[in-house]
């Protein structure tokens, strides 16, 4: 059921976030209200993460002889910082890449997706530092009513979705609007998430259930350096 007042938390993180479309519909929709999707600051950010996601997903250094992979990263990375709303260091995303906005997203560290991640960020995204994620993997902030008019209306609302740190989400999973995944956990491939997930556990199915808990690790910058680090 969509909100019936604004979200004062929602709105203050879209205060530190880059490139948003400022109005009254924008606050709106981050906030889980009803909200007009043709408003006109809408669809001109909507165009420009299209643009955006035609070059990011079409571009390839084919035609420089010296380029490596690391300039292939390089690019990527600069690309991303040009349309998310903030973006940690290290990040890689496969292409194709396909956003709604791009400004509600917000990105840790580290974080890898393989190919098609579709996220549709009405909402606002977080996905913490060091999160995977397997080809297919679905994000969706927005949603409808199930009355018809509304939809005749093209009025629409949105969720936020939260994904905690070090997860790995398999191939084909779908997470829901309004979910909130944990630290630490694992999604099974083609798992539909359509709820909270504790932190430190593995979850699978349609609808996603715990199968299992893993063992919960200090926070990454409280962690004892492994034998194998600096490798």
């Amino acid at each position: 059921m969509a909100s019936t007042s604004k979200n004062a938390d929602q709105i203050a993180i879209a205060r530190t976030l880059l490139n948003v479309p400022w109005c009254e519909q924008y606050e709106r929709m981050i906030s889980g209200m009803l909200y007009n999707s043709l408003d006109p600051a809408l669809e001109t950010a909507r165009f420009k993460a299209r643009a955006w996601s035609h070059r990011y997903n079409s571009w390839f250094p084919h035609d420089d002889p010296s380029a490596t992979f690391e300039t292939l990263a390089t690019h990527r990375d600069a690309q991303l910082k040009q349309i998310l709303g903030s973006v940690g260091s290290d990040c890689f995303i496969e292409p194709p890449f396909s956003i709604d906005y791009g400004c509600n997203i917000r990105m840790g560290d580290r974080v890898y997706a393989n190919f098609n991640l579709c996220i549709l960020d009405c909402g606002i995204v977080t996905i913490g530092a060091r999160t995977l994620f397997g080809p297919n993997v679905s994000i969706f902030a927005a949603t409808h009513e199930t009355e018809v008019q509304s939809r005749r209306d093209n009025v629409e609302y949105a969720r936020e979705v939260t994904i905690g740190e070090d997860c790995w989400i398999g191939g084909h999973a779908v997470i829901l609007p309004g979910v909130t995944i944990g630290d630490g956990v694992t999604v099974g491939a083609s798992s539909v998430v359509t709820r909270d997930v504790p932190s430190w556990s593995v979850v699978m199915g349609s609808p996603a259930r715990v199968v299992k808990k893993v063992t919960p690790m200090l926070p990454y910058e409280e962690r004892q350096p492994a034998e194998t680090d600096g490798l």
